[in-house]
């Protein structure tokens, strides 16, 4: 399975559970997470998805850690089996 057949695994099960998955793009800002979930109820969260078994990046790991110290909640996803985890954490997230 590749990072794009779970990415859109991601996209698909946001959708089904009344959120919204948009790519995201930061235009000079490298490194930043390829989705973020929006769930109902302003519940959100960031996901960076990778194939089976692969790491984030320095670079990424390093925006992780910002956008964790500003509060917001960050995932890495390389099994699709995690979607649901990580959607029940966002959805349950203060």
């Amino acid at each position: 399975m590749c990072e794009r057949d779970i990415e859109q695994r991601l996209v698909t099960a946001v959708k089904a559970a009344g959120g919204w998955c948009p790519k995201f793009i930061s235009p000079g800002t490298n490194g930043m997470p390829d989705r973020i979930v929006l769930m109902p109820q302003g519940k959100m969260g960031f996901v960076e998805v990778k194939a089976p078994g692969q790491k984030p990046r320095k670079l990424q790991i390093r925006r992780h850690i910002r956008l964790r110290t500003l509060g917001f909640r960050v995932y890495v996803l390389d099994d699709p089996d995690e979607i649901p985890e990580i959607l029940a954490d966002i959805a349950g997230g203060a």
